[in-house]
């Protein structure tokens, strides 16, 4: 025998076969393309599902920073509104004018005319407080 076999299966020459070899090949081109289309609609959905898929995560990332800014702003805008509060209580503690001479009279030391100021060393520089009704107690229980 020789090296290279035969096939041992031969085609038949009549019309009819060469046609249904014809339809055979041309089937095998349609399976052939659906398979190929198949693969390029799964690549683009897939292609896109990706670029879905990083969007959204950077989105939620992008969300997650902005909450975070949301709650330390939140926590900002209360400290601030306190401090608005004790400024507002302040400026109207300031409009008092018996509370701003107490106020200057203990820690500045401004005196009336003709009277004499005498730091005691029990006596503090400055009051621990700001309260006007504190200021008014002490000032009352040095004279």
């Amino acid at each position: 025998m020789s090296e290279k076999q035969q096939p041992k299966v031969a085609s038949i020459g009549t019309p009819y076969a060469k046609e249904q070899y014809v339809k055979f090949q041309k089937q095998q081109r349609q399976l052939i393309f659906r398979r190929r289309r198949l693969a390029a609609v799964i690549a683009v959905v897939g292609v896109i599902f990706t670029v879905m898929s990083i969007q959204i995560f950077h989105e939620h990332q992008r969300l997650n920073n902005l909450v975070s800014i949301k709650e330390k702003t939140q926590v900002e805008a209360k400290k601030v509104d306190t401090r608005v509060t004790t400024l507002k209580h302040d400026v109207a503690l300031l409009e008092n004018n018996d509370y701003v001479e107490k106020l200057a009279r203990s820690r500045y030391y401004y005196s009336k005319d003709d009277e004499l100021i005498f730091v005691l060393p029990e006596q503090k520089a400055t009051p621990a407080t700001n309260d006007p009704q504190e200021i008014i107690k002490s000032e009352t229980t040095n004279k």
